[in-house]
This record gives C-alpha cells, structure tokens and sequence, in this order.
C-alpha cells in the first residue's frame, strides 16, 4: 500500500465530499432534525391524561375525592353530567377514563366501606394503564387523608417506595434520545457509503481508476477514512446537541463513545460500502441501504420496542443487528456510566459484525469491469 497515494484518493473523494450538497445534509442537518422529532415529537410518558369524572354521590366524602382528583397533575380531570355522555366520549377518545363515584358513597365511607368505579379506553393499553395507576395513587392519597382527618390513619399494608435507576427523574426522553443518535448514525454511515462505488460507476471515473496501480486496499480506505472522520464529526454534532440543547445527561468517558462508535461506523460503512459495490447505481444502493440499514435499526434495535417482547424469530434475528448493540451501549454511556460486562459484549459483537461487513465488501471488490 502506497500512503502517498492513499493520501491523493482520500484528498480526492474529501473534495467530492464537499462540493455535494446530499452529504453535508445528511451528515449534519438530518441527524439534528431528527433528534428533535424523534426526541421531542416522540414521547412515551403520559401527561395531562384526560379523565372524566361521573360525580352521582354528592357527598362530601365524594366533592373531597373529586378535589384529590383534580389536585393531581398528571391528570385533567373533566366533569360528567350522566353516563351517556361519559359513554360518548369514551367511544370518540376525547377521555381515556372515567372515574364513577356511585349513588349512596359518602354514606358507605362513613360505614367504613366505600368503593368507585374505574373505565379506562382499553383501544391504547399503554395509556389505559397510566390511566389505572394515577387513579390509584390519588385513591390511596385521600384515603390516607380521611384517616388523618379521622385521627384513625390508614396504613396500607405495603408501603411502596419508588425509585428510579439510571433515570431519576423517569423521563423518555433520556431513553429515546440516545437509540435516536444509534438511528441517526445508521442513516449516516450506511447512506453515504452506499453512493459512493455507485457514483463512480455511473459517472464512468471507475475505468479511470482501475487503469491506475491504485490496488484494492487504497481504494476501499480512501472510500472508508472520509466518511469515517464525516460520521465521527455527526457523532460529535449529536453528543452537542442532545446534552447541552436537549438536556439529556451523558455520564460515560468520551474515549470509550469514540471507541464504540469507530466500531458502529465500521459497520454501517462496510454494510453500504458492499451494497454501492453490489447495487452499482446510486438509486438503488440507497434504497437498499435504507431499507436494510435504516428500517431495520428503528424496529428492532430495542430503541422503542422491547425486545424480549418479541417473537422469538424476531429476537434472534435482531442478534445480527449493529444497531442493537450500540443503541444499548449508547443508552448505557448516557444514562448509566461504564458497565464493562455489556459494554464488552456489545463491543465483541460489533467487532465480529464490522469484519463481516468489511470482508464482504473487500470480497466483492475486482480491479476489473466485470
């Protein structure tokens, strides 16, 4: 290998680099634009739920739980008049619950007794379950107030205390924003790697370079080393904005992020840089890559959906998945810190995956025009 020459090819496909438009778009401006939507746009806690209240008691007992219910701020508690009305609005989404304090509720709760009704909109589980845990939580706030009020406090019989590791202050973004930079970091190593064989194929400059003494090492490194230092600069730009414009703590060591996402960048190059050799035009490599590269990472990298939660073929299909190992390892260098045993884990399996990648490309590769 000649680094001179090396030193000229990389020089060369620098100035493509930046005489195209496409790739300081998709290098710096999608991966910012797509934080912002996938980290604000998308969000899994459930706030200000809409919650009618179907007050048929009247009582006392039953205006102060109606108050606990409106005190809680997670909740935007509107009146009912009757149930047909709770019933038409349950059926057209405008609540997600119904909280039905029954006739005769304030007597019974003197008695000692006392109960109400929940419905929650069983179409969105995930919301319907936010619903039933907020309800219980101010249920058991004004029990323990009634008590106190009694001189008789309610003491349950297990007293639960939360808390929230790694992420203490229980927000989703500071889960979602990490899988996004692995996301973002797909488009951008196994986009723009996947044009660049097939642009010099199409723009007929392959011919020119086969007729050259450049060999096939030169000519993969100096494809490679450029989007390579471009993808780390996309790193760079991510970690800037989600910690210091989005606010998501980063607690792990700047080293060990580079290291990981050297490996990750390994990956998504070989992987576009063997579809641009494959396809040979540059339409069709980044469908391929897209639709290999992109769909792939967002589905089943864990970055939304859990994987344990899937199919069993799914499961292990998501094993041969970069993404899924650097959205974990991103996730645990944010929020977490240093965990060497997966950090090691997700490492040793990036390795594996990026020489499987680079071999099929270097295979793939002829100094010829066949």
């Amino acid at each position: 290998m000649n680094l001179r020459r090396l030193a000229a090819l990389c020089r060369k496909e620098s100035y493509q680099i930046v005489r195209d438009p496409s790739s300081i778009l998709i290098a710096f401006i999608l991966p910012v634009a797509l934080l912002f939507i996938l980290g604000y746009a998308v969000n899994l806690d459930s706030a200000h739920i809409r919650l009618g209240l179907l007050d048929e008691d009247g009582g006392g007992a039953a205006r102060r739980l109606a108050a606990t219910l409106h005190a809680t701020p997670a909740l935007d508690v509107q009146p009912l008049r009757s149930r047909p009305e709770m019933e038409e609005k349950l059926a057209h989404g405008k609540i997600r619950g119904a909280v039905v304090i029954q006739s005769g509720f304030s007597r019974d709760w003197v008695a000692g007794q006392g109960t109400v009704q929940l419905l929650t909109d069983g179409a969105e589980p995930n919301t319907a379950n936010f619903v039933a845990a907020y309800v219980q939580g101010a249920w058991l706030r004004w029990q323990q107030a009634e008590g106190d009020e009694r001189a008789h406090p309610i003491t349950p019989a297990i007293d639960i205390r939360q808390r929230f590791w790694f992420n203490p202050s229980a927000e989703s973004p500071n889960f979602l924003v990490p899988g996004t930079i692995a996301i973002v970091m797909t488009i951008v190593g196994a986009l723009l790697s996947s044009l660049v064989v097939a642009r010099e194929w199409e723009r007929g400059t392959m011919e020119a370079l086969l007729a050259t003494p450049v060999s096939r090492t030169e000519l993969l490194l100096s494809k490679i080393l450029p989007y390579y230092a471009l993808g780390i600069a996309a790193m760079l730009l991510c970690l800037i904005v989600a910690v210091f414009v989005m606010r998501v703590p980063f607690r792990g060591p700047l080293w060990l992020l580079w290291l990981m996402s050297s490996l990750f960048l390994a990956n998504a190059l070989g992987m576009g840089l063997f579809l641009s050799t494959v396809m040979r035009t540059q339409f069709d490599a980044a469908q391929a890559a897209l639709t290999a590269g992109y769909l792939p990472a967002l589905m089943l990298s864990g970055f939304v959906f859990e994987i344990s939660s899937m199919p069993e073929p799914l499961q292990w299909l998501t094993r041969i998945l970069p993404a899924r190992y650097f959205a974990s390892t991103l996730q645990t260098l944010f929020q977490a810190g240093v965990i060497p045993s997966l950090l090691w884990f997700n490492a040793a399996s990036l390795i594996l995956l990026g020489a499987f990648w680079l071999g099929q490309t270097v295979r793939r590769t002829r100094r010829t025009l066949d």
